[in-house]
């Protein structure tokens, strides 16, 4: 046979896939809550998320055309992403000047510093969110209540979310029976007429975002539903243990940023696993930690801190679960 066979490195075939069509993708799954949360939160909404979407693109380009001597990536989308994130974690009357903040740190420290998309160890907007939350904690516990598109900004009308209520009832003592009335419904819950962010209302368009981007693969369900699972079985164990003292699953999972992170902000590329192993491990991580931070520590909420950690160890779960090589032979 004269045939010749020609040997190319790999990737041999391609997919279609990119780093720009997947964050694009991404952006496309939000913006069913971004829209609840416009609708829901007015005018305050919209100033917040193009305030962040504008400052984390502006500083992602001075930093990296000026301090990091590169061509800058603006049009990736990641600094898109990474806007509306961080206005899906903020309250929507929180100040300008303190939101230009939160981009500077999330693009500058949680970003650019380790080398820029790709290199960053932990999510971005997090790292913007927590630092915010530890800087201005009175500006980022102040929660406008939903009341409907409404032109006020400053002076919209706040009030504690489902977390905080349960947390501060069960510190007077009060039986989490009593407590529960004050708070909204799980209907409530899902559709998103309750307090607290812009990306934590609405359940159900976090919910839709998630179908999106399984059906289209950008993500796969490892991650959102180990994270989901955890909080409900280690939050059922609790609630069955003392049921006056310990809050459902169900509440769990419909009140604070638990599906916003679950979904959008846990698997995120960069700073989640490679195997499907390691998500899973991962994604268990996060949701212990988040159950041991609501419950038993200072915040209501726990959601970001637990990514953040679990983000941390990625590296260390990246080198324990390893795919097989190929060729290996099978012990």
């Amino acid at each position: 046979m004269n045939t010749k066979v020609l040997v190319a490195p790999s990737p041999h075939v391609h997919s279609g896939d990119s780093i720009q069509k997947n964050m694009y993708g991404v952006v496309f799954a939000m913006l069913p809550a971004l829209v609840f949360s416009f609708v829901y939160f007015g005018m305050g909404a919209i100033i917040v998320t193009l305030t962040a979407v504008a400052s984390c693109y502006l500083f992602e380009f001075l930093i990296s055309k000026y301090l990091l001597k590169k061509v800058p990536t603006i049009t990736d989308g990641s600094a898109l992403i990474t806007g509306i994130l961080l206005a899906f974690n903020l309250p929507a009357n929180l100040p300008i000047w303190i939101i230009l903040i939160g981009a500077l740190v999330a693009i500058g420290i949680g970003k650019m510093t380790f080398g820029g998309l790709g290199n960053n160890v932990f999510n971005p907007a997090l790292v913007g969110r927590v630092f915010l939350l530890i800087s201005f904690p009175v500006q980022m516990t102040s929660w406008p209540k939903p009341l409907g598109f409404d032109t006020a900004y400053f002076d919209a009308q706040t009030g504690a979310t489902p977390l905080a209520l349960i947390k501060e009832g069960l510190k007077k003592g009060e039986p989490l029976s009593q407590l529960i009335h004050d708070v909204p419904g799980n209907m409530d819950l899902l559709m998103g007429n309750t307090g607290g962010s812009m990306g934590e209302v609405a359940g159900i368009a976090l919910l839709l975002g998630l179908a999106y981007m399984l059906f289209k693969k950008i993500i796969t369900w490892h991650i959102p539903v180990a994270v989901l699972g955890t909080v409900a079985i280690f939050s059922g164990i609790l609630h069955m243990s003392n049921p006056e003292a310990y809050a459902g699953p169900l509440f769990h999972i419909l009140t604070g940023g638990l599906l916003l992170g679950a979904i959008f902000m846990a698997t995120d590329y960069v700073t989640s696993p490679m195997s499907n192993k390691g998500m899973i491990i991962y994604g268990i991580g996060i949701g212990l930690l988040t159950v041991i931070i609501r419950v038993f520590g200072a915040y209501p909420e726990g959601v970001s801190f637990a990514i953040l950690i679990m983000n941390a160890f990625v590296p260390l779960i990246n080198v324990y679960v390893k795919p097989k090589r190929f060729g290996e032979k099978r012990k």
